[in-house]
This record gives structure tokens, C-alpha cells and sequence, in this order.
């Protein structure tokens, strides 16, 4: 199955559904849960995305994401084991390789979590690099429609970058 790369103008919606999603799962969480995050670049103000949200959940031990399974279900969530990404628990609401919502558990000590953080807070706070992202993800959304997989292999060296602005700021 092609799975397409789709980049949509920015939603003023993804926030609301986020802020609705998140109410959600902490309902139905433990209270090991410890921070909701919305990452991604539908967190983003006026960034062009793929309709995917992507949720961050902070946890103190990864092993507690094993008592989401069940909770998270009840909400629509699939757990999809992600045997390349040890470090993250990874959670998708909607059809495969047709998710609508990407939960990712993460350690809160993790530098997985931190550099989402610091990547959302970084393009937030420096519109000319978010215009830079947004400008390289409708470039590869149009060289890789149908490689999603090439696409976000592509972004990557631009994340990394930014992320070690980030850290040095």
C-alpha cells in the first residue's frame, strides 16, 4: 500500500482537538501519566502539516506504557510496537497508514522527549526557521508523495539541526 504524503494548510482546529484529545487520555491514564504534550508540526502556529496530531506522553518509567494498552483502546488507540524505536511507545488512532492521532510515549528524562520540546519551542519562538520548515516539507511532500518514509528520512538532517540551535540557545 502507497502511502501517500499529504501536507495540508495549518488548521486552526488541530489545537481545539488536541486540547479535546488530551482531556480524553488523561482520563483514562494513570496517574503515572505525567505530562501531555502536542508535538509535531500540528503544534505549531500557521505550519503546514500532514492531519495527523501528534501527541507526547511523558512517563517516569517507559515499562508503564504497557498499563496504557488497555485505557488507550477504550479511546480508539491501537498500541503498534515499534521494535527500531526502543526508547518510545507508539500509540495510532484510526486506520493503518491512515492514523488520524500518533500517541508517543516517551521517559520524561529522554532525550526523545526533550528534543520534540525543544524542536516545538524552538519553530514556535523563530518564525523564520518554521518558514524554512514549512517551505523544505512541501518540497519533499512533492518529491515523496507516495514515500512517506523517504519523506521523513528527508526532514531529518533539518530537525537535527534546529534541535542543536535549540540546545545551545
Amino acid at each position: 500500500m502507497v502511502q501517500e504524503v499529504v501536507i495540508e494548510a495549518y488548521n486552526l482546529d488541530w489545537i481545539r482537538e488536541f486540547e479535546n484529545e488530551k482531556k480524553k487520555i488523561s482520563q483514562v491514564l494513570p496517574s503515572n501519566a505525567i505530562q501531555i504534550e502536542h508535538i509535531g508540526s500540528t503544534s505549531i502556529m500557521g505550519m503546514p502539516s500532514k492531519p495527523i496530531l501528534d501527541i507526547a506522553v511523558g512517563v517516569k518509567n517507559l515499562d508503564d506504557a504497557d498499563m496504557f494498552i488497555e485505557p488507550l483502546s477504550t479511546l480508539g488507540y491501537e498500541y503498534v510496537p515499534k521494535m527500531d524505536f526502543p526508547n518510545r511507545r507508539f500509540f495510532r488512532k484510526g486506520e493503518r497508514k491512515k492514523g488520524t492521532h500518533h500517541l508517543h510515549v516517551y521517559e520524561q528524562s529522554s532525550d526523545e522527549w526533550n528534543n520534540n520540546l525543544l524542536f516545538r519551542n524552538y519553530l514556535r519562538s523563530h518564525p523564520k526557521q518554521a518558514e524554512a520548515y514549512a517551505e523544505l516539507k512541501k518540497h519533499l511532500a512533492s518529491i515523496y508523495v507516495e514515500d512517506r518514509a523517504t519523506y521523513t528520512q528527508m526532514k531529518a538532517p533539518f530537525i537535527q539541526s534546529i534541535i542543536e540551535l535549540a540546545q545551545r540557545s
